[in-house]
Parts: C-alpha cells; structure tokens; sequence
C-alpha cells in the first residue's frame, strides 16, 4: 500500500487519457504525468485512494529513446502542453493508442485504427492566441486546472508573430490602469489579422494600436467590455478602433467572413487535410446532412460539391453566419440552414430527405451526440455516415451505438455480444490537429451494409 508523500520507483507501462505515465507499484496504478513508456523513473504519491494514485515525476532514472528536451522554459508548468517531452513519432503513437483503447474500451469495438495523419509543423502552428492579463500585468498562460498565469514571454506552438504580440502588451499593460485589462485575443487569417483586447472597462487603446502597427500592416482591432465576474472571455459590448472588425477570407472554394468571435480550427494546415477526408467521402448528386454545423463552413463545402446541403446548428449567431455564407456563395438553392437543437430537428430533415441518396456529417461538441440523435441516424438508413470528434471517449461511445456493440438497458449503456446494425465501420483516422498536446481531432466513416 501507497502512502501520501512516499518516495518510490517504478517502471511506466502505459499512459492514461492525460497522457501520463501508468505506473503499477504494490498492488496500487499510479497515474505521473510527463513520464515515457519503458522508462524506470522515481516518484513522489501525492494522492492516494484505494488501489489508485497520483503521483510526481522526481527523476527518470533509466530515459527511453522516445524522451527529449521540452522546447519550452514553462513546459510542466502552463497548461497548454502535454507531451513536448515525448518526440514526435510517440506523440502520434500515443493518439492512435488513445483513440483505440476507447474503441475497445468504451465502445466494445475492435478494429483497426489508422496512423495518426501527422502536422508538417510540430511547433509554431495555431493560427490563434489566447493571452490572459493579470492584475498586474503578468503577461503567460494558465496552470493547468487554475486561473493562475504563468508567466512567459513566447509560446512555442503559437505562430512566430505571437512574440510581438507578447511585447507590445507587456509594454501597453505596464502603463494601463491596473486589473482593467483581461485578455488579448489574436486570430491571424491569410496572413492578415484580427485583434480583441478584451478589458473591465473602457480605455484609450491607441497606445497598443500604434505599438501593434510597427509590426503587422494588415489588421483589424477591436475593443470588448467585459466587466462581469465570469470565466468567459468576450461579452456583447464591442467597440471597432480599427478597420473592419472583420476579414474575407476562401478555403476550398468557399468565401467566409471572420471576426473575433468565428470558430475556425487552430491549425491550419490540418484543418485543411481534415475538411478534404471529410469532402473525399461525399459523393456528388447526395444529400448531405451536416449536424452541429456551426458557421456553416463545412456545411457549404458539402453543398457545392453534393449539390444540396442541410446544416443544423443551435447557436443563433453561427446559423446567421452560415446563412451569409450561403447567399455570399450563390448557394441559396443548395444549402439550407436550420436553427435549433439537433434532437429538435434532425427527424424532421431526415424526412424530408427520404428517399434521396443520404451522407450525415457529425462534428459535436466534446461531450458528444445526444443519445436521441445517435438512434435516429441509425434508423435512418443513410448510405453513410461520417463523425468528426475531439473526444475519443465519447466517439467511442457513439460508435457503439451505431454499431450496436452497445445497447440500451435500464437508461444504462451495455457491451453487446452479438451486435446488430445496418453499418459496418469502414475507417477510423486520427488527425494531429494539436502537436504537443493529449488532443486530436479523429475522422470515423460508417457505410450502410
């Protein structure tokens, strides 16, 4: 038995969710972060329950071929890295055994995973900065699971022009009225790039602007009023200081406007690669069913190359943004948008849609697909059916159910030995979308038996 503060070695067998080391030691699974498989390594218990605990990494006695220098001084630190101390070959590995431990797992399904499609740039990547701003004008990122900022001075995994946001900001907050200043919020879009100083109340920002101006030419800022006692970042209140508030921008044929507040992935290159498996399964002369769809990006991708595209989305202000989409791309006849709560409406489009030659595009949030959605696509009988997700855990569930590995009794999710459905699970593909972190987005096509 474990005890509290106790100093032990171990030898690391595998990893967690986390991507931290699993350590069995006296009958007791230790979970340590930022350990490496086949490592022998020296920890501290910190927290003991049973026959589980966590633990600090102390020391790697005997390191593993796949270790290496974290690039970054605040890596275990910041919250934002998992894995800069595993090379990049492990890192993918790590996601693939991720995604196919929960296939197995949660979902009851054993097939086969594909290799993680790799990112050309491991570092240097996100095309988006989320910088918190202290009371006192500390300048970093959170520590994991706080609101406690850590500072720093660079990222690694932000795009080179992020270092001259850092300065600039650090410049502007030391002469600002302290607290007032909460977030800097930067997307670069095609090389050009929006800006979001988010703080208490409002300020003279033209200090900052100028500062910004002797580095990037092309850019747009704006100025959020956010005074009140919550986690999120932007509030209603906006002020344009300069520019638009907005640029145009195209990927795969299709013209889209974005702000501070549009949701684009953070990498660019992947979300490239993504979109094209996705476009790759859709067949022209179909209708294709986009569920969860957002700004209706993807959803007007599927519409010019199917020929007719519905896209069902809650948030009213990105059904609206896929509307000017729509009418910005002379899809009016091809692509309808449908606002509410896909449990809400999804029977209703699958109804309409009877008949036709059907692909059902599902990219949900991290908790995944409402219980009630993931039955009607089973019985829908769509000629396929394609998942985009964040979250092994709850795809692995969902997948379950369409397959029929899992099954309903009682309000209780089962493992089911003899599995009956009308898909077979044609490919499962992770895509690193996020290099140095525990994320990846994974791609799973189901077709009609």
């Amino acid at each position: 038995m474990l005890v509290k503060n106790g100093e032990y070695e171990g030898l690391v067998e595998g990893y967690g969710t986390d991507g931290e080391g699993i350590i069995k030691i006296n009958g007791t699974t230790v979970f340590v972060p930022f350990c490496v498989t086949g490592e022998r390594v020296l920890i501290k218990a910190l927290k003991v329950k049973g026959n589980i605990a966590y633990g600090k990494l102390l020391k790697v006695l005997t390191p593993s071929y796949a270790r290496v220098k974290p690039v970054c001084p605040v890596f275990g630190k910041c919250g934002g890295c998992d894995l800069q101390h595993m090379d990049y070959d492990a890192q993918l590995k790590f996601k693939k055994d991720g995604v196919l431990n929960s296939l197995n797992k949660i979902g009851g399904i054993y097939a086969a995973v594909n290799e993680t499609v790799p990112c050309e740039k491991q570092f240097g990547y996100r095309n988006k900065l989320v910088l918190p701003v202290g009371e006192n004008g500390e300048l970093g990122f959170y520590a994991r699971h706080s609101h406690r900022i850590v500072e720093t001075q660079s990222c690694a995994i932000q795009a080179e022009w992020a270092e001259k946001v850092f300065a600039a900001v650090k410049n502007f907050a030391a002469t600002a009225e302290r607290g007032v200043i909460r977030h800097i919020v930067v997307r670069e879009l095609q090389g050009r790039h929006i800006f979001a100083l988010v703080v208490k109340k409002a300020i003279n920002a033209a200090p900052l602007i100028s500062s910004l101006g002797e580095y990037f030419k092309d850019f747009t800022f704006l100025l959020n009023i956010n005074d009140g006692d919550t986690n999120v970042i932007f509030d209603d209140k906006w002020r344009i200081l300069r520019g638009d508030g907005f640029f145009e921008a195209e990927q795969n044929g299709i013209k889209y406007k974005a702000g501070a507040m549009t949701f684009l992935q953070v990498n660019d290159v992947m979300r490239e690669k993504l979109y094209s498996a996705v476009l790759n399964e859709a067949e022209e002369s179909s209708a294709a069913i986009d569920l969860y769809s957002g700004g209706g990006m993807l959803t007007a991708m599927l519409a010019k190359k199917c020929g007719r595209a519905y896209g069902i989305e809650i948030v009213e202000e990105a059904s609206r943004c896929a509307d000017e989409l729509k009418t910005a791309n002379g899809l009016d006849k091809k692509m309808f948008n449908i606002c509410g709560a896909v449990e809400d409406n999804v029977g209703k489009v699958f109804s309409e849609t009877e008949g036709m030659r059907r692909i059902i595009v599902c990219d949900p949030p991290r908790k995944g697909m409402e219980r009630s959605v993931v039955k009607a696509i089973a019985a829908s009988g769509a000629d396929k059916v394609i998942l985009v997700s964040c979250n092994p855990a709850t795809l692995a569930r969902d997948l379950g159910i369409l397959l029929g590995t899992l099954v309903e009794e009682g309000g209780e999710l089962k493992k089911c030995a003899e599995p009956e459905s009308r898909y077979v699970l044609k490919s499962v593909t992770p895509f690193d979308m996020f290099p140095q972190s525990k994320w990846c987005e994974t791609l799973a096509v189901l077709t009609r038996k």
